[in-house]
Protein backbone atom coordinates (compact mmCIF):
# COMPACT_ATOMS: atom_id res chain seq x y z
CA UNK A 1 0.00 0.00 0.00
CA UNK A 2 1.25 3.44 -0.99
CA UNK A 3 0.37 6.22 1.44
CA UNK A 4 0.91 9.97 0.98
CA UNK A 5 0.46 11.98 4.16
CA UNK A 6 0.73 15.69 4.81
CA UNK A 7 0.79 18.03 7.78
CA UNK A 8 0.00 21.41 6.19
CA UNK A 9 0.65 23.82 9.06
CA UNK A 10 3.31 24.29 11.72
CA UNK A 11 6.40 22.20 10.87
CA UNK A 12 4.69 21.34 7.59
CA UNK A 13 5.75 18.11 5.92
CA UNK A 14 4.86 15.41 3.42
CA UNK A 15 5.57 11.74 4.14
CA UNK A 16 5.38 8.94 1.60
CA UNK A 17 5.20 5.26 2.59
CA UNK A 18 5.42 2.39 0.12
CA UNK A 19 4.55 -1.02 1.61
CA UNK A 20 5.79 -0.05 5.05
CA UNK A 21 8.95 1.71 3.86
CA UNK A 22 9.50 5.44 4.37
CA UNK A 23 10.43 6.62 0.88
CA UNK A 24 10.57 10.33 1.68
CA UNK A 25 9.81 12.89 4.34
CA UNK A 26 9.81 16.38 2.83
CA UNK A 27 9.86 19.19 5.39
CA UNK A 28 8.73 22.70 4.50
CA UNK A 29 11.49 24.43 6.46
CA UNK A 30 14.29 22.74 4.53
CA UNK A 31 15.82 24.49 1.48
CA UNK A 32 16.67 27.48 3.73
CA UNK A 33 13.04 28.37 4.43
CA UNK A 34 12.00 29.76 7.79
CA UNK A 35 11.96 27.27 10.67
CA UNK A 36 8.55 25.70 11.35
CA UNK A 37 7.14 26.81 7.97
CA UNK A 38 3.82 25.48 6.65
CA UNK A 39 3.70 23.58 3.39
CA UNK A 40 3.78 25.59 0.18
CA UNK A 41 3.30 24.92 -3.54
CA UNK A 42 7.00 24.04 -4.15
CA UNK A 43 6.69 21.28 -1.55
CA UNK A 44 3.79 19.79 -3.51
CA UNK A 45 5.92 19.57 -6.63
CA UNK A 46 8.80 18.14 -4.60
CA UNK A 47 6.70 15.28 -3.27
CA UNK A 48 5.14 14.63 -6.69
CA UNK A 49 8.69 14.16 -7.96
CA UNK A 50 9.12 11.31 -5.48
CA UNK A 51 5.94 9.45 -6.52
CA UNK A 52 6.13 6.73 -9.15
CA UNK A 53 2.37 6.27 -9.25
CA UNK A 54 -0.79 7.62 -7.66
CA UNK A 55 -0.89 6.60 -3.97
CA UNK A 56 -3.61 4.36 -2.59
CA UNK A 57 -4.26 6.56 0.44
CA UNK A 58 -4.11 10.31 0.99
CA UNK A 59 -3.78 11.44 4.63
CA UNK A 60 -4.10 14.75 6.37
CA UNK A 61 -2.81 15.31 9.89
CA UNK A 62 -5.07 16.78 12.54
CA UNK A 63 -4.81 20.35 13.80
CA UNK A 64 -6.73 23.16 15.44
CA UNK A 65 -9.93 24.31 13.68
CA UNK A 66 -9.34 27.30 11.41
CA UNK A 67 -11.95 29.94 10.74
CA UNK A 68 -10.56 30.47 7.25
CA UNK A 69 -11.32 26.89 6.23
CA UNK A 70 -14.72 26.22 7.80
CA UNK A 71 -16.03 24.05 4.90
CA UNK A 72 -12.98 21.80 5.20
CA UNK A 73 -13.13 21.16 8.93
CA UNK A 74 -15.45 18.17 8.63
CA UNK A 75 -12.76 16.45 6.56
CA UNK A 76 -9.83 16.61 8.95
CA UNK A 77 -9.31 15.61 12.54
CA UNK A 78 -8.52 17.97 15.37
CA UNK A 79 -5.50 18.51 17.58
CA UNK A 80 -6.63 16.36 20.51
CA UNK A 81 -7.94 12.82 20.52
CA UNK A 82 -6.32 9.41 20.88
CA UNK A 83 -9.12 6.88 20.32
CA UNK A 84 -10.27 5.24 17.11
CA UNK A 85 -13.33 7.51 17.14
CA UNK A 86 -10.99 10.42 16.39
CA UNK A 87 -10.27 9.00 12.92
CA UNK A 88 -11.98 10.26 9.73
CA UNK A 89 -12.12 7.98 6.69
CA UNK A 90 -13.52 8.65 3.22
CA UNK A 91 -12.47 8.96 -0.40
CA UNK A 92 -10.88 11.72 -2.49
CA UNK A 93 -9.92 12.29 -6.09
CA UNK A 94 -6.18 12.60 -6.68
CA UNK A 95 -4.51 12.90 -10.10
CA UNK A 96 -7.53 11.42 -11.84
CA UNK A 97 -7.89 8.47 -9.47
CA UNK A 98 -10.24 7.78 -6.56
CA UNK A 99 -8.14 7.07 -3.47
CA UNK A 100 -8.82 6.34 0.17
CA UNK A 101 -8.76 9.35 2.47
CA UNK A 102 -7.67 9.29 6.11
CA UNK A 103 -7.27 11.86 8.86
CA UNK A 104 -6.47 11.42 12.54
CA UNK A 105 -5.60 13.75 15.38
CA UNK A 106 -2.31 15.48 15.97
CA UNK A 107 -2.11 13.69 19.31
CA UNK A 108 -2.37 10.29 17.60
CA UNK A 109 0.28 11.31 15.05
CA UNK A 110 2.85 11.66 17.84
CA UNK A 111 1.93 8.32 19.40
CA UNK A 112 1.89 6.36 16.14
CA UNK A 113 5.10 8.00 14.92
CA UNK A 114 6.94 6.93 18.06
CA UNK A 115 5.57 3.36 18.05
CA UNK A 116 5.91 2.84 14.30
CA UNK A 117 9.52 4.05 14.16
CA UNK A 118 10.64 2.22 17.30
CA UNK A 119 12.27 -1.20 17.34
CA UNK A 120 9.37 -2.60 19.36
CA UNK A 121 7.67 -5.46 17.48
CA UNK A 122 3.99 -5.20 16.69
CA UNK A 123 1.98 -6.29 19.71
CA UNK A 124 4.48 -5.06 22.32
CA UNK A 125 2.73 -3.35 25.25
CA UNK A 126 4.44 -0.12 26.28
CA UNK A 127 4.01 3.33 27.73
CA UNK A 128 4.20 6.60 25.83
CA UNK A 129 4.84 10.17 26.88
CA UNK A 130 3.73 13.01 24.63
CA UNK A 131 5.09 16.32 25.86
CA UNK A 132 5.17 19.39 23.67
CA UNK A 133 3.83 22.94 23.49
CA UNK A 134 0.24 21.90 24.22
CA UNK A 135 0.06 18.27 25.42
CA UNK A 136 1.78 16.82 28.48
CA UNK A 137 0.36 13.32 28.96
CA UNK A 138 1.23 9.69 29.63
CA UNK A 139 -0.45 6.81 27.75
CA UNK A 140 -0.54 3.04 27.84
CA UNK A 141 -0.43 1.10 24.55
CA UNK A 142 -1.67 -2.49 24.70
CA UNK A 143 -0.86 -5.45 22.47
CA UNK A 144 -3.62 -4.49 19.99
CA UNK A 145 -2.41 -0.88 19.84
CA UNK A 146 -5.35 0.42 21.82
CA UNK A 147 -4.36 3.76 23.34
CA UNK A 148 -5.33 4.67 26.89
CA UNK A 149 -4.51 8.04 28.39
CA UNK A 150 -3.20 7.58 31.91
CA UNK A 151 -3.15 11.26 32.85
CA UNK A 152 -2.77 14.81 31.65
CA UNK A 153 0.19 15.45 33.90
CA UNK A 154 0.82 19.08 32.98
CA UNK A 155 -0.57 21.27 30.19
CA UNK A 156 1.82 22.99 27.80
CA UNK A 157 5.13 21.79 29.25
CA UNK A 158 7.12 22.94 26.22
CA UNK A 159 5.44 26.34 26.12
CA UNK A 160 5.91 26.97 29.83
CA UNK A 161 9.52 25.85 29.69
CA UNK A 162 10.22 28.26 26.82
CA UNK A 163 8.25 31.04 28.49
CA UNK A 164 10.85 31.17 31.26
CA UNK A 165 13.42 32.22 28.66
CA UNK A 166 11.06 34.93 27.43
CA UNK A 167 10.48 36.10 30.99
CA UNK A 168 14.15 37.03 31.34
CA UNK A 169 14.65 38.25 27.77
CA UNK A 170 13.91 41.99 27.45
CA UNK A 171 13.57 41.63 23.66
CA UNK A 172 10.51 39.36 24.04
CA UNK A 173 7.29 41.40 23.89
CA UNK A 174 5.30 39.55 26.48
CA UNK A 175 2.15 41.61 26.02
CA UNK A 176 1.95 41.14 22.24
CA UNK A 177 2.69 37.41 22.09
CA UNK A 178 0.05 34.69 22.31
CA UNK A 179 2.66 31.96 22.72
CA UNK A 180 6.32 31.54 23.61
CA UNK A 181 8.85 31.69 20.78
CA UNK A 182 9.55 28.32 19.17
CA UNK A 183 13.33 28.82 19.34
CA UNK A 184 13.45 29.58 23.06
CA UNK A 185 13.08 26.02 24.38
CA UNK A 186 16.35 24.91 22.81
CA UNK A 187 18.11 27.99 24.13
CA UNK A 188 16.83 27.42 27.65
CA UNK A 189 18.07 23.81 27.45
CA UNK A 190 21.55 25.23 26.84
CA UNK A 191 21.25 27.78 29.65
CA UNK A 192 19.97 25.23 32.16
CA UNK A 193 23.33 23.47 32.02
CA UNK A 194 24.96 26.56 33.57
CA UNK A 195 22.99 26.05 36.80
CA UNK A 196 25.09 25.68 39.94
CA UNK A 197 22.39 25.43 42.60
CA UNK A 198 19.31 23.31 43.15
CA UNK A 199 17.37 25.25 45.81
CA UNK A 200 15.11 28.10 44.63
CA UNK A 201 14.55 31.29 46.59
CA UNK A 202 11.10 32.15 47.92
CA UNK A 203 10.58 34.51 44.99
CA UNK A 204 11.67 31.81 42.54
CA UNK A 205 9.17 29.39 44.09
CA UNK A 206 6.45 31.89 43.19
CA UNK A 207 7.67 31.98 39.57
CA UNK A 208 7.66 28.17 39.46
CA UNK A 209 4.10 28.15 40.82
CA UNK A 210 3.14 30.69 38.15
CA UNK A 211 4.70 28.68 35.32
CA UNK A 212 3.30 25.34 36.47
CA UNK A 213 -0.19 26.54 37.42
CA UNK A 214 -3.12 24.39 36.32
CA UNK A 215 -4.65 26.25 33.38
CA UNK A 216 -5.17 25.23 29.75
CA UNK A 217 -3.16 28.14 28.34
CA UNK A 218 -0.71 30.41 30.11
CA UNK A 219 -0.52 33.62 28.07
CA UNK A 220 2.81 35.46 28.02
CA UNK A 221 0.94 38.64 28.97
CA UNK A 222 0.25 37.01 32.34
CA UNK A 223 3.95 37.51 33.07
CA UNK A 224 3.00 41.11 33.85
CA UNK A 225 2.27 40.00 37.41
CA UNK A 226 5.97 39.10 37.72
CA UNK A 227 7.19 42.49 36.54
CA UNK A 228 8.70 43.37 39.90
CA UNK A 229 10.47 40.03 40.34
CA UNK A 230 14.24 39.90 39.97
CA UNK A 231 14.32 37.64 36.90
CA UNK A 232 11.87 39.73 34.84
CA UNK A 233 13.82 41.14 31.86
CA UNK A 234 17.06 40.56 33.77
CA UNK A 235 18.86 39.35 30.63
CA UNK A 236 20.14 35.95 29.65
CA UNK A 237 23.71 36.45 30.85
CA UNK A 238 22.62 36.87 34.46
CA UNK A 239 24.18 34.03 36.48
CA UNK A 240 21.29 33.79 38.93
CA UNK A 241 18.80 33.44 36.10
CA UNK A 242 20.95 30.69 34.63
CA UNK A 243 20.92 28.96 38.01
CA UNK A 244 17.14 29.29 38.03
CA UNK A 245 16.82 27.89 34.49
CA UNK A 246 18.30 24.61 35.70
CA UNK A 247 16.01 24.54 38.73
CA UNK A 248 12.88 25.01 36.58
CA UNK A 249 14.07 22.38 34.11
CA UNK A 250 14.49 19.89 36.95
CA UNK A 251 11.13 20.83 38.48
CA UNK A 252 9.20 20.25 35.23
CA UNK A 253 10.90 16.91 34.71
CA UNK A 254 10.18 15.92 38.30
CA UNK A 255 6.45 16.58 37.85
CA UNK A 256 6.36 13.89 35.15
CA UNK A 257 8.84 11.60 36.87
CA UNK A 258 6.85 11.51 40.10
CA UNK A 259 3.71 10.53 38.20
CA UNK A 260 5.56 7.75 36.37
CA UNK A 261 7.17 6.48 39.55
CA UNK A 262 3.88 6.34 41.44
CA UNK A 263 1.49 5.17 38.73
CA UNK A 264 3.28 3.14 36.07
CA UNK A 265 4.48 -0.46 36.12
CA UNK A 266 8.24 -0.82 36.10
CA UNK A 267 10.10 -2.69 33.37
CA UNK A 268 8.01 -1.74 30.33
CA UNK A 269 9.33 0.26 27.35
CA UNK A 270 8.74 4.02 27.15
CA UNK A 271 8.21 5.92 23.90
CA UNK A 272 8.73 9.68 23.94
CA UNK A 273 7.19 12.05 21.41
CA UNK A 274 6.52 15.78 21.10
CA UNK A 275 8.95 18.67 20.93
CA UNK A 276 10.19 18.11 24.49
CA UNK A 277 11.59 14.84 23.15
CA UNK A 278 14.37 16.96 21.66
CA UNK A 279 15.51 17.91 25.17
CA UNK A 280 18.59 15.70 25.50
CA UNK A 281 18.95 16.29 29.23
CA UNK A 282 15.41 15.09 29.89
CA UNK A 283 15.81 12.08 27.58
CA UNK A 284 18.94 11.10 29.47
CA UNK A 285 17.16 11.45 32.80
CA UNK A 286 14.38 9.15 31.63
CA UNK A 287 16.96 6.50 30.81
CA UNK A 288 18.64 6.98 34.17
CA UNK A 289 15.43 6.55 36.18
CA UNK A 290 15.59 2.77 35.58
CA UNK A 291 11.78 2.76 35.52
CA UNK A 292 11.65 1.43 31.96
CA UNK A 293 13.18 -1.50 30.09
CA UNK A 294 14.14 0.87 27.27
CA UNK A 295 13.47 4.41 26.11
CA UNK A 296 12.93 5.34 22.46
CA UNK A 297 12.76 8.85 21.01
CA UNK A 298 12.38 9.27 17.24
CA UNK A 299 14.61 11.87 15.56
CA UNK A 300 11.37 13.54 14.42
CA UNK A 301 9.89 13.79 17.93
CA UNK A 302 8.63 17.31 17.21
CA UNK A 303 5.93 18.15 14.65
CA UNK A 304 8.29 17.37 11.76
CA UNK A 305 7.26 13.75 12.40
CA UNK A 306 3.53 14.41 12.42
CA UNK A 307 3.01 13.51 8.74
CA UNK A 308 4.95 10.27 9.27
CA UNK A 309 2.80 9.46 12.30
CA UNK A 310 -0.46 10.04 10.41
CA UNK A 311 0.81 7.85 7.55
CA UNK A 312 1.63 5.07 10.05
CA UNK A 313 -1.83 5.49 11.59
CA UNK A 314 -3.41 5.10 8.14
CA UNK A 315 -1.28 2.07 7.36
CA UNK A 316 -2.39 0.49 10.64
CA UNK A 317 -6.04 1.29 9.88
CA UNK A 318 -6.02 -0.19 6.38
CA UNK A 319 -3.54 -3.08 6.75
CA UNK A 320 -3.19 -3.79 10.47
CA UNK A 321 0.56 -3.05 10.33
CA UNK A 322 1.76 -0.21 12.59
CA UNK A 323 5.47 -0.64 11.81
CA UNK A 324 7.69 0.95 9.16
CA UNK A 325 11.32 0.66 8.15
CA UNK A 326 13.02 3.99 7.79
CA UNK A 327 16.28 5.85 7.46
CA UNK A 328 17.03 9.20 9.04
CA UNK A 329 18.42 10.36 5.68
CA UNK A 330 15.04 10.30 3.89
CA UNK A 331 14.73 13.93 2.83
CA UNK A 332 15.43 15.31 -0.65
CA UNK A 333 18.65 15.10 -2.60
CA UNK A 334 20.97 18.10 -2.60
CA UNK A 335 20.68 20.36 -5.67
CA UNK A 336 24.22 20.71 -7.01
CA UNK A 337 23.30 22.04 -10.47
CA UNK A 338 22.56 25.67 -9.56
CA UNK A 339 25.12 28.21 -10.71
CA UNK A 340 27.56 30.00 -8.40
CA UNK A 341 30.90 31.75 -8.77
CA UNK A 342 33.42 28.92 -9.12
CA UNK A 343 36.28 31.42 -9.45
CA UNK A 344 36.07 31.98 -5.68
CA UNK A 345 37.25 28.47 -4.95
CA UNK A 346 40.12 26.08 -5.31
CA UNK A 347 38.60 22.73 -6.22
CA UNK A 348 39.77 19.24 -5.33
CA UNK A 349 38.53 15.74 -5.86
CA UNK A 350 37.61 14.80 -2.34
CA UNK A 351 40.37 13.08 -0.47
CA UNK A 352 39.34 12.12 3.07
CA UNK A 353 42.91 12.41 4.32
CA UNK A 354 43.16 15.92 2.85
CA UNK A 355 39.89 17.09 4.45
CA UNK A 356 40.94 15.54 7.76
CA UNK A 357 44.26 17.37 7.48
CA UNK A 358 42.49 20.67 6.82
CA UNK A 359 40.15 20.14 9.77
CA UNK A 360 43.11 19.28 12.00
CA UNK A 361 44.64 22.62 10.99
CA UNK A 362 41.46 24.41 12.13
CA UNK A 363 39.65 24.94 8.86
CA UNK A 364 35.84 24.78 9.23
CA UNK A 365 34.04 23.01 6.42
CA UNK A 366 30.47 22.58 5.20
CA UNK A 367 29.78 18.88 4.57
CA UNK A 368 27.03 17.65 2.24
CA UNK A 369 26.11 14.15 1.09
CA UNK A 370 22.97 12.49 -0.24
CA UNK A 371 19.52 13.26 1.09
CA UNK A 372 18.94 15.63 3.98
CA UNK A 373 18.17 14.39 7.47
CA UNK A 374 14.56 14.20 8.66
CA UNK A 375 13.96 16.17 11.83
CA UNK A 376 15.93 19.17 13.09
CA UNK A 377 19.30 17.57 13.89
CA UNK A 378 22.13 17.59 11.34
CA UNK A 379 23.68 14.13 11.36
CA UNK A 380 26.41 14.37 8.77
CA UNK A 381 24.55 15.04 5.52
CA UNK A 382 23.90 18.78 6.02
CA UNK A 383 26.59 19.61 8.56
CA UNK A 384 29.35 22.04 9.43
CA UNK A 385 32.39 20.14 10.65
CA UNK A 386 35.40 21.30 12.64
CA UNK A 387 38.18 20.07 14.89
CA UNK A 388 37.10 19.58 18.55
CA UNK A 389 40.35 20.48 20.29
CA UNK A 390 40.06 24.24 20.95
CA UNK A 391 37.48 26.28 22.84
CA UNK A 392 37.98 29.03 20.24
CA UNK A 393 36.48 26.69 17.63
CA UNK A 394 33.17 26.61 19.52
CA UNK A 395 33.24 30.42 19.63
CA UNK A 396 33.90 30.65 15.91
CA UNK A 397 31.19 28.11 15.07
CA UNK A 398 28.62 30.11 17.02
CA UNK A 399 29.79 33.24 15.20
CA UNK A 400 29.42 31.46 11.84
CA UNK A 401 25.91 30.39 12.83
CA UNK A 402 25.13 33.88 14.22
CA UNK A 403 23.81 32.57 17.49
CA UNK A 404 24.40 33.01 21.20
CA UNK A 405 27.76 31.99 22.64
CA UNK A 406 26.16 29.95 25.42
CA UNK A 407 24.99 27.42 22.82
CA UNK A 408 26.97 24.13 22.84
CA UNK A 409 28.40 22.31 19.83
CA UNK A 410 27.76 18.57 19.50
CA UNK A 411 30.30 15.87 18.63
CA UNK A 412 30.11 13.20 15.95
CA UNK A 413 32.16 10.23 17.14
CA UNK A 414 33.12 6.82 15.83
CA UNK A 415 30.82 4.41 17.64
CA UNK A 416 33.75 2.23 18.71
CA UNK A 417 35.45 5.22 20.37
CA UNK A 418 32.35 6.59 22.12
CA UNK A 419 32.92 4.64 25.32
CA UNK A 420 36.52 5.89 25.56
CA UNK A 421 35.79 9.61 25.19
CA UNK A 422 32.16 9.88 26.33
CA UNK A 423 31.45 6.80 28.41
CA UNK A 424 28.82 5.76 25.86
CA UNK A 425 28.74 1.98 25.39
CA UNK A 426 25.75 1.87 23.02
CA UNK A 427 24.66 3.33 19.69
CA UNK A 428 23.38 6.91 19.88
CA UNK A 429 23.01 7.93 16.23
CA UNK A 430 20.51 10.81 16.47
CA UNK A 431 21.94 13.33 18.99
CA UNK A 432 19.12 12.78 21.48
CA UNK A 433 21.03 12.04 24.71
CA UNK A 434 23.85 13.62 26.67
CA UNK A 435 26.97 11.89 27.95
CA UNK A 436 29.69 13.02 30.34
CA UNK A 437 32.88 13.87 28.46
CA UNK A 438 35.74 11.77 29.80
CA UNK A 439 38.67 13.91 28.64
CA UNK A 440 39.71 17.56 28.70
CA UNK A 441 41.08 17.22 25.16
CA UNK A 442 37.73 18.05 23.50
CA UNK A 443 36.73 21.51 24.77
CA UNK A 444 34.90 22.56 21.59
CA UNK A 445 32.27 19.84 22.13
CA UNK A 446 32.19 19.93 25.94
CA UNK A 447 29.32 21.96 27.39
CA UNK A 448 29.75 24.00 30.55
CA UNK A 449 28.46 21.12 32.72
CA UNK A 450 30.91 18.63 31.21
CA UNK A 451 28.41 16.88 28.93
CA UNK A 452 28.07 16.44 25.18
CA UNK A 453 25.09 15.67 22.94
CA UNK A 454 26.78 12.82 21.14
CA UNK A 455 26.15 11.29 17.70
CA UNK A 456 27.75 7.89 17.21
CA UNK A 457 28.70 6.99 13.64
CA UNK A 458 29.32 3.67 11.88
CA UNK A 459 29.89 2.78 8.24
CA UNK A 460 26.27 1.58 8.15
CA UNK A 461 24.71 4.74 9.58
CA UNK A 462 26.72 7.26 7.52
CA UNK A 463 29.42 5.90 5.24
CA UNK A 464 30.98 9.21 4.16
CA UNK A 465 31.12 10.74 7.63
CA UNK A 466 32.53 7.47 8.96
CA UNK A 467 35.35 7.55 6.41
CA UNK A 468 36.17 11.12 7.36
CA UNK A 469 36.21 10.28 11.08
CA UNK A 470 38.53 7.35 10.38
CA UNK A 471 40.86 9.69 8.47
CA UNK A 472 40.68 12.31 11.23
CA UNK A 473 41.53 9.67 13.83
CA UNK A 474 44.51 8.56 11.76
CA UNK A 475 45.63 12.20 11.60
CA UNK A 476 44.97 13.23 15.24
CA UNK A 477 44.30 10.12 17.33
CA UNK A 478 40.67 11.14 17.91
CA UNK A 479 37.69 9.91 15.84
CA UNK A 480 35.66 12.93 16.95
CA UNK A 481 34.54 16.08 15.10
CA UNK A 482 32.39 19.08 15.88
CA UNK A 483 29.09 18.63 14.02
CA UNK A 484 26.51 21.40 13.79
CA UNK A 485 23.73 22.10 11.32
CA UNK A 486 24.36 23.75 7.96
CA UNK A 487 21.73 26.47 7.91
CA UNK A 488 21.14 30.19 7.90
CA UNK A 489 20.03 31.44 11.32
CA UNK A 490 16.32 30.80 11.84
CA UNK A 491 16.02 28.66 8.71
CA UNK A 492 16.11 24.98 7.81
CA UNK A 493 19.00 23.09 6.22
CA UNK A 494 20.68 24.45 3.12
CA UNK A 495 19.84 22.21 0.18
CA UNK A 496 21.32 23.77 -2.95
CA UNK A 497 24.84 24.71 -3.87
CA UNK A 498 24.10 28.36 -4.69
CA UNK A 499 22.80 28.95 -1.15
CA UNK A 500 25.76 27.01 0.22
CA UNK A 501 28.23 29.21 -1.64
CA UNK A 502 26.47 32.34 -0.39
CA UNK A 503 26.60 30.98 3.14
CA UNK A 504 30.29 30.11 2.88
CA UNK A 505 31.21 33.62 1.72
CA UNK A 506 28.91 35.56 4.05
CA UNK A 507 29.44 33.44 7.17
CA UNK A 508 33.17 32.82 6.80
CA UNK A 509 33.31 29.11 6.25
CA UNK A 510 36.66 28.03 4.86
CA UNK A 511 34.97 25.92 2.21
CA UNK A 512 32.63 23.02 1.66
CA UNK A 513 32.49 19.48 0.34
CA UNK A 514 29.60 18.30 -1.83
CA UNK A 515 29.22 14.75 -3.10
CA UNK A 516 32.89 13.98 -3.62
CA UNK A 517 34.07 17.46 -4.62
CA UNK A 518 35.80 20.01 -2.37
CA UNK A 519 35.44 23.76 -2.80
CA UNK A 520 37.83 25.77 -0.62
CA UNK A 521 37.58 29.55 -0.55
CA UNK A 522 40.68 31.24 -1.94
CA UNK A 523 39.94 34.22 0.32
CA UNK A 524 40.11 32.14 3.50
CA UNK A 525 43.10 33.18 5.58
CA UNK A 526 43.00 29.80 7.35
CA UNK A 527 43.24 28.07 3.99
CA UNK A 528 46.09 30.28 2.76
CA UNK A 529 47.97 29.68 6.01
CA UNK A 530 47.36 25.96 5.60
CA UNK A 531 48.76 25.97 2.05
CA UNK A 532 51.99 27.52 3.33
CA UNK A 533 52.54 24.72 5.82
CA UNK A 534 55.29 22.38 4.61
CA UNK A 535 53.29 19.19 5.19
CA UNK A 536 49.84 20.27 3.99
CA UNK A 537 48.23 17.63 1.77
CA UNK A 538 46.38 20.22 -0.32
CA UNK A 539 49.63 22.09 -0.90
CA UNK A 540 51.14 18.93 -2.34
CA UNK A 541 48.02 18.07 -4.33
CA UNK A 542 47.29 21.44 -5.95
CA UNK A 543 43.81 22.84 -6.64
Amino acid sequence: MKILSFNPGHDGAFAYLDDGHLVASIEAEKHSRYRHSPLSVPDVFSVLGELKEVPDVLCRGGWWPSGTHLPEQQFFAGYHGFSNSDIIVGQKRLLGKTVEYFSSSHERSHLLCAFGMSNLPKGTPCYALVWEGVIGSFYKIDSKLNLTKLADVMPEPGHRYALLYGLADPTFDKNAAEFSRFSDAGKLMALASFSKRSKPSDEEEKIIAFLMQDCLHLKPSACEELRHFRHYNVGLDDPEFRNFAGIVSDRIFDRFYQFAKSNMKRGMPLLIAGGCGLNCDWNTKWRETNLFSEVFVPPVANDSGSAIGTAIDAQFHFTGNPKIDWNVYSGLEFIATDSFDLSLYDQYDTNYAMIADMLAKNLIIGWVNGKYEIGPRALGNRSILASPFQESTRVRLNEIKKREQFRPIAPACLEEDAVKWFGCDHASPFMLYTQLVGTDALPAVTHVNGTARIQTVTSETNRHLHKLLIAFKARTGYGVLCNTSLNFNGRGFINNIADLSTYAVEHNLDGFVVEGRSYILKSSTNYQTYLMMPNSIAGRTGG
